[in-house]
C-alpha cells in the first residue's frame, strides 16, 4: 500500500486523518454542481480522458455553410455527440463521472438531473490513484463500455475538511493506497509533521522488509561499547587504545539523546553502563536504552522502541569506513586560492581611524 499525504491548513494535529481508500480536493465545477448528490454507497465509477463539453473549434478548423439550415445542422450535430456520449454513460449504470479533461456546464447538469456526480479537470496522479484503489480503467471513449472498465468502492462522499471540500472514496476493493490528511497550523509545522510522518513510515517499510530488529534509544550503541571495552582490555599495545576511542565513540548517541531531551546525560550513561556490564540478570539488560519519556533508564525493546537492524548496521559502516579514510591520510595541502582575502588585508595600526 502507497501512502499519499495532504495538508489541509487549520485545526489540531489531532484532527488528522488516514482514509483507507482515495481522496483528493474537489476540482473545478460549473452551474448545476450543487444539485447533484455527494454521497453513494457501492457506486460504479467511470474514468475517462475525453472531453465532456461544447466548445469552439481550434485553430486551423473550417467549415463552409451555404444556408441557415446548413449551419444549423452542423450545431445540432455538435450536440448530439454530446447527449449521446452522456446517455451512454447514464445508461451504463455509471453513479460517478471523472474526467482529467473538463467536465461543462450542460454536462453537470445533465448528470445532476439524473443524480450521477461528475468532476473534471481531476489531476492525472489523482486519477490515477483513483484507479489503483477502485479498480477500472482510464477511457477515451464511451463506445462500449463495459463494468469490467469502471470502478466501485463503498462509500463516496464529498465532505468539508477545514476551508476546502474533498472527494473520498472509501472500502475499495484493490485498497493498494490510502491517504493521510494533515491537519495544523502553520504551514512551517505541517510541513515538519510531513516529513516526520515520511520518515516513520519508511522507517517501518524497511523493517517490515528486513525482518530484523533491534532496540533503539541508544540500546544498541551502549551494549556494543560494553563488548569493545572489555575486548579492549585483552589486547596490548596501541590497538588498545584504538578500540576504546570507537567504544567511546558508541556513547555519542544516547548521549545526544539525553541532550536534545534535557537529561543528565552523565548520570543515564554511568546508569546504562551498569546495566550493560551486569548480566547477573538475565541477558534483558541488553535492550536497555534511554527512556525519555519517564527520564530514566528502561527495557526499550518491552517499549516498542525499535530499529531496523539493516540501518544500523549500514550506520556504523559508514561511520568507520570514513573514521578509516580520516586516519588514512598523512597530511593534508592547503591551496592559496581557496583563501579568504580579507586574510591578506594590511592590519591597520592602532588608533588609525581615531
Amino acid at each position: 500500500m502507497s501512502p499519499f499525504h495532504l495538508q489541509v491548513s487549520g485545526g489540531a494535529l489531532e484532527d488528522s486523518m488516514l482514509v483507507t481508500g482515495v481522496a483528493f480536493k474537489k476540482t473545478f465545477s460549473y452551474a448545476g454542481f450543487e444539485m447533484q448528490p455527494k454521497c453513494y454507497k457501492n457506486p460504479k465509477i467511470a474514468l475517462l480522458n475525453i472531453e465532456l463539453e461544447l466548445k469552439a473549434e481550434k485553430e486551423n478548423a473550417e467549415v463552409r455553410v451555404h444556408s441557415v439550415e446548413e449551419y444549423q445542422k452542423v450545431v445540432d450535430a455538435e450536440w448530439q455527440i454530446l447527449y449521446e456520449k452522456l446517455e451512454i454513460l447514464h445508461k451504463s449504470g455509471v453513479k460517478i463521472v471523472l474526467s482529467k479533461l473538463p467536465i461543462g456546464d450542460v454536462a453537470t447538469q445533465y448528470f445532476a438531473d439524473r443524480d450521477m456526480f461528475c468532476a473534471g479537470r481531476v489531476p492525472e496522479d489523482d486519477l490515477s490513484r483513483t484507479q489503483m484503489a477502485c479498480g477500472g480503467s482510464v477511457q477515451t471513449t464511451v463506445q462500449g463500455l463495459s463494468d469490467s472498465a469502471l470502478g466501485t468502492c463503498e462509500l463516496f462522499e464529498e465532505v468539508q475538511i477545514g476551508s476546502e471540500r474533498f472527494n473520498i472514496f472509501k472500502g475499495c476493493p484493490n485498497a493498494r493506497t490510502c491517504t493521510i490528511i494533515l491537519r495544523g497550523g502553520a504551514e512551517q509545522f505541517m510541513e515538519e509533521t510531513e516529513r516526520s510522518l515520511h520518515d516513520a513510515i519508511m522507517v517501518v517499510r524497511r523493517a517490515v522488509k528486513n525482518d530484523a530488529f533491534v532496540a533503539g534509544g541508544g540500546a544498541i550503541e551502549m551494549e556494543l561499547s560494553g563488548y569493545l571495552r572489555d575486548a579492549a582490555r585483552e589486547i596490548r599495545g596501541r590497538e588498545q587504545l584504538l578500540i576504546a576511542a570507537m567504544a567511546r565513540a558508541f556513547e555519542v548517541i544516547p548521549r545526544q539523546l539525553c541532550d536534545n531531551a534535557g537529561l543528565d546525560a552523565t548520570t543515564i550513561l554511568n546508569q546504562l553502563r551498569h546495566c550493560h556490564a551486569n548480566k547477573a540478570d538475565g541477558d534483558n539488560n541488553v535492550w536497555y536504552g534511554v527512556d525519555i519519556e519517564n527520564e530514566r533508564v528502561s527495557d526499550n525493546f518491552k517499549n516498542n522502541v525499535w530499529e531496523p537492524a539493516l540501518v544500523k548496521s549500514n550506520a556504523i559502516t559508514s561511520a568507520t569506513e570514513a573514521a578509516c579514510l580520516i586516519l588514512s591520510v598523512d597530511e593534508t595541502i592547503k591551496n592559496p586560492e581557496s583563501k579568504n582575502p580579507a586574510d591578506n588585508a594590511p592590519v591597520p595600526a592602532p588608533g588609525m581611524y581615531a
